[in-house]
């Protein structure tokens, strides 16, 4: 589904992303899927495609030539391929992800033409069993070196425990200078208590594909404080809208919506 809107936004005339292979990932399901959620939820097109062109602008900027970070972690990566697009010269993309997700993926690349596959490299992980840091590190992953650790569009889909679990093996785990971007949810969605039918119809869809909503958060700081984190930009997806395509309409709610860029050292540069 996701992919699918990255290629819907590919092939916009003011495209605020560019993905080429998306739409061979998303196919037909992806295409539909991508329909049903649009019936409740109208903006979501334009949704995923500032959540993507802003988390590559910011892994760009982190691995630009002479920059902090020479590896790049997709955690929970899905049908991802900012491997690909977003390749450098000395940048290593790690791809971490449970096994059969990364199996479909796989399968679904070696029928697309021309896909680097092996510009990534794939770490298998039972999130519910293993320790993502330790298959890394299986995988040649160097805690010991500063890395760019994307986690999109996960956080909604866990419990509080399992997001607070994963922001402290990150703080600890990593490289200090290293940077966490991930998005998230407010809680009044994330937890259910919502009475337009619109976020009704939206939490029973996901819920339907087998991935419900179990959290989310309106003040994502405390938390990061508590984990480990002492620097942290939180930018809200009406920000992001207004700066990248000079439109602000309350009515997609995008205020309860942000992404959160935090790292454990305070001079982790801007």
């Amino acid at each position: 589904m996701v992919a699918a809107y990255r290629a819907r936004a590919t092939r916009g005339p003011d495209a605020l992303c560019s993905d080429p292979w998306a739409a061979g990932l998303a196919g037909d399901e992806g295409d539909e899927l991508a329909r049903r959620l649009e019936e409740s939820q109208p903006f979501v097109a334009l949704w995923v495609a500032l959540r993507t062109g802003f988390l590559d602008e910011r892994i760009a900027r982190w691995t630009r030539p002479n920059g902090d970070a020479t590896q790049v972690v997709m955690l929970g990566a899905g049908l991802d391929t900012r491997a690909a697009r977003l390749a450098r010269d000395g940048v290593r993309f790690f791809e971490v992800d449970q096994p059969s997700s990364q199996a479909d993926k796989r399968a679904r690349l070696e029928r697309i033409d021309g896909y680097p596959v092996d510009a990534a490299t794939y770490v298998r992980c039972d999130f519910e069993r293993d320790d993502f840091l330790e298959r890394l590190a299986e995988g040649g992953f160097e805690s010991g070196a500063p890395a760019v650790i994307v986690w999109e569009g996960v956080t909604p889909y866990l419990t509080e425990q399992a997001v607070r679990a994963t922001l402290r093996r990150v703080a600890t785990g990593c490289h200090p200078r290293s940077v966490l971007l991930f998005d998230f949810l407010g809680s009044k969605i994330a937890l259910g208590n919502v009475r337009h039918q619109e976020d009704v119809q939206t939490r029973e869809l996901v819920e339907e594909l087998g991935e419900p909503l179990r959290w989310g958060t309106n003040d994502a700081l405390p938390m990061l404080y508590e984990e480990g984190f002492r620097k942290a930009r939180v930018t809200s997806f009406d920000e992001i809208a207004l700066n990248r395509t000079g439109t602000y309409e309350r009515v997609r709610k995008w205020r309860f919506q942000s992404i959160a860029e935090c790292s454990v050292v305070a001079e982790a540069g801007t």
